[in-house]
């Protein structure tokens, strides 16, 4: 047990934040066939991460792993054992093979995966950092340090929603705990009660750094005093120190804390002191950490050799030796064949890989004819049902949590306020706050929730960002987590218990764009980083009508979805939606005015200058020019057939977007049209975008850096070759 931790029997350390349970059910340490089933797990995982080391030295597994030998108490007292059921969620760091095997996984799939094999859990497509196993609840290890934390914070939302009795487990290491991400998850986690466990593995070094190093803290070495300031939703008693080699002790902690979550107390730390016996990786030729005595001492304290004394005490040494030699035998065959499954198993195919980037159903590009069909609204009646594209989108939520128990609305300011532009007005009267959650001012903490709860399925989240600006707060979790899940646990090479394959049902959204003199923080068009991620759906309505129906086509996809509003549009004046719930699908776009001369591609606020440029284009007394205007609607998937058709007719293009022009959207649209209608062109393709700078303060000036529908008509008249309105 930790040093100072000594309460009596079956009582714990109420008055100190770093004191362990010593003998909170005494069944456990006396149960030798516990104690066995025990040792056996933690004997299966060494075995396990040793041949691991082996097969990468014989080329089998390559790239890197990560191996959690000398850690095996940690992963069986908490996973092992039947602790948790396989209903409850674990969320893992990129020393995680232990808990995977730990909660029940399959040997052979699990070294299958780290091979890069098809049979693997991940299809091949994870691999060891992100090892997982949905059908056991095991929601995936992690490359980034401190992602479980969110993600945990998401899988304990997801399961107080739910409100049968499940918990969520996030493990972490030492390092992670200097991450801002550490509070702003304890904090939330306290703020909203959940059943999560925060359990650390504290191994006392980062990939080289001693901790004593690089960690500020009440206690050197510790991180359980970081934990200190929730309150009573972090009491005392749930922020409890372990030795991490006691099996025994990490299970007696666990049991509490995990019962206590069980019974709606709300969430806990655990940190164990523990120690990795190997390098920070296989595969990367880096040095061996510098061990001080300390170090040493602490690594003799072998996790087996610390269950084998006990068993011995309990039952004699000959008899102990007896069934562990017993035990041995079963897990080296158990290994074995594990190993010879994994190199049965093939190698993904690149049809593997395209299936596993989106859920289905995938999209497939539409005929024009067809294309154009669909995005037409309809002609609105006389005397139409007008909403403002505030209203609308506040409409759109209210259909889709009717329609949807799943459906929650996360964000700042989101309840009684309405939000900031009043997206979300009215929804707390009706569906209460436990369907439209109120968040603290924790971007990052915010998307990593979400994703976490998405990843469950048992949630879909709706988050507004009140700033799209601010997702740079949250860009981890929407790159590196939500993009990237469906690919990295394999897509459909696994299931979970109720027969889901991996998917990740998100949708982010917000206002963007400049015009409302709020400077360069609070002005940009971000649209052109999200479509250069494969794995999100960009989607950029222009009118109150479109903005409904999108929204709640991209609620119902089963793959993230970025949601950007223009800010200017809340200001549009109100035009027809109509009642009731309606989809506009995802990657059809919309021909507004149809021409001949030039095809002109807007997006989002840029569309009404577009119109108001082809309007007057087509006044002019002599030489009117015939614009074709299309909004893609969606950024990605994108339309291309729609645009590319009407490119043909008119060979001519101009493109229009806010956002600056280097590195803008626009770019990526004028290689599709220049790779696949080149020879229909007869001028070249003209980017009309915003001045390559941060939009400033000064009115004059903010004005200059965004294009309007002056700009965008002289662009068309440069295609066609017709004189401009000044001449």
């Amino acid at each position: 047990h930790a040093r100072g931790c000594a309460p009596a029997r079956g009582e714990l350390g109420r008055h100190a934040t770093h004191y362990c349970i010593t003998r909170h059910a005494a069944s456990v340490s006396d149960s030798t066939p516990l104690l066995l089933h025990l040792y056996e797990e933690m004997l299966r995982i060494r075995l396990f991460e040793q041949r691991c080391v082996e097969l990468f030295d014989r080329k089998f597994v390559k790239g890197t792993a990560h191996s959690c030998e000398g850690q095996e108490a940690t992963a069986v007292g908490v996973c092992g054992g039947g602790l948790l059921t396989e209903r409850d969620f674990v969320l893992s760091h990129h020393r995680g093979h232990g808990h995977v095997l730990a909660k029940g996984a399959d040997m052979g799939r699990c070294l299958a995966e780290l091979g890069g094999r098809r049979d693997g859990y991940c299809g091949g497509m994870g691999g060891s950092m992100h090892l997982a196993d949905l059908s056991k609840g095991v929601l995936g290890a992690n490359g980034v340090v401190g992602a479980s934390l969110a993600l945990g914070c998401g899988a304990g939302l997801a399961a107080k929603y739910e409100g049968k009795g499940r918990v969520a487990v996030a493990f972490f290491g030492d390092g992670a705990s200097n991450q801002g991400l550490f509070h702003e998850a304890l904090n939330m986690a306290a703020v909203w009660r959940l059943p999560v466990v925060f359990f650390c593995e504290n191994n006392q070094v980062g990939l080289s750094t001693d901790i004593m190093d690089v960690m500020a803290s009440d206690e050197m070495g510790k991180v359980l005093p970081r934990a200190q300031g929730y309150g009573d939703a972090l009491p005392s008693d749930r922020r409890l120190c372990v030795d991490g080699s006691d099996v025994v002790a990490v299970r007696e902690a666990a049991a509490y804390c995990i019962g206590e979550a069980r019974a709606g107390k709300g969430p806990s730390v655990v940190e164990a002191l523990t120690f990795r016996h190997g390098s920070h990786n296989v595969g990367q030729n880096l040095p061996e950490a510098t061990l001080s005595d300390d170090d040493r001492e602490i690594r003799r304290k072998d996790p087996l050799f610390v269950l084998r004394g006990r068993l011995a005490r309990l039952g004699g040494e000959e008899s102990t030796l007896r069934a562990i030699d017993a035990l041995t035998a079963r897990a080296a065959a158990a290994v074995d064949a594990a190993e010879t499954f994994a190199r049965a198993s093939p190698e993904p195919g690149l049809a593997d890989l395209d299936a596993a980037v989106f859920s289905p159903p995938s999209f497939s590009p539409p005929r024009h004819a067809a294309a154009a069909a669909a995005a037409a609204p309809p002609q609105p009646p006389s005397g139409a049902r007008e909403r403002s594209f505030s209203e609308a989108i506040a409409e759109a939520h209210a259909v889709a949590l009717r329609s949807d128990p799943r459906v929650v609305v996360m964000g700042e300011d989101i309840g009684e306020m309405g939000g900031v532009f009043q997206c979300t007005a009215g929804l707390t009267s009706e569906f209460g706050a436990r369907r439209v959650i109120e968040t603290p001012i924790s971007e990052a903490c915010i998307g990593g929730c979400a994703v976490g709860a998405a990843a469950t399925g048992l949630v879909v989240p709706i988050v507004e960002v009140q700033i799209m600006d601010m997702v740079t707060l949250m860009m981890d979790n929407v790159v590196n987590q939500a993009a990237k899940w469906r690919l990295m646990l394999g897509g459909e090479a696994q299931r979970d218990a109720e027969g889901r394959s991996v998917s990740m049902p998100i949708v982010i959204r917000g206002p963007q764009g400049g015009g409302h003199r709020l400077s360069a923080q609070h002005s940009q068009s971000l649209e052109a980083w999200f479509t250069a991620v494969p794995g999100l759906k960009v989607v950029m309505p222009s009118t109150p009508h479109d903005a409904k129906g999108l929204l709640l086509a991209a609620v119902r996809d089963p793959n993230p979805v970025i949601f950007l509003e223009h800010k200017n549009l809340y200001q549009l004046p109100r035009s027809h939606v109509p009642d009731g719930d309606y989809e506009v699908p995802l990657g059809v776009a919309s021909i507004l005015r149809e021409g001949t001369d030039v095809t002109l591609v807007a997006t989002s606020n840029m569309v009404h200058e577009a119109l108001k440029a082809a309007g007057r284009l087509a006044a002019r007394k002599e030489q009117p020019v015939s614009v074709e205007v299309i909004d893609p609607r969606t950024l990605w998937p994108l339309d291309e057939a729609t645009i590319l058709d009407s490119v043909q007719r008119t060979s001519r293009l101009v493109i229009a977007h806010e956002a600056p022009r280097r590195g803008g959207w626009g770019g990526e649209l004028l290689s599709v049209v220049q790779e696949k209608a080149f020879d229909y062109l007869d001028a070249p393709i003209t980017i009309v975008a915003g001045r390559d700078c941060p939009l400033p303060y000064n009115a004059a000036l903010e004005k200059a850096c965004i294009p309007g529908a002056a700009q965008i008509a002289e662009a068309c008249l440069a295609v066609v070759q017709r004189p401009g309105f000044d001449q």
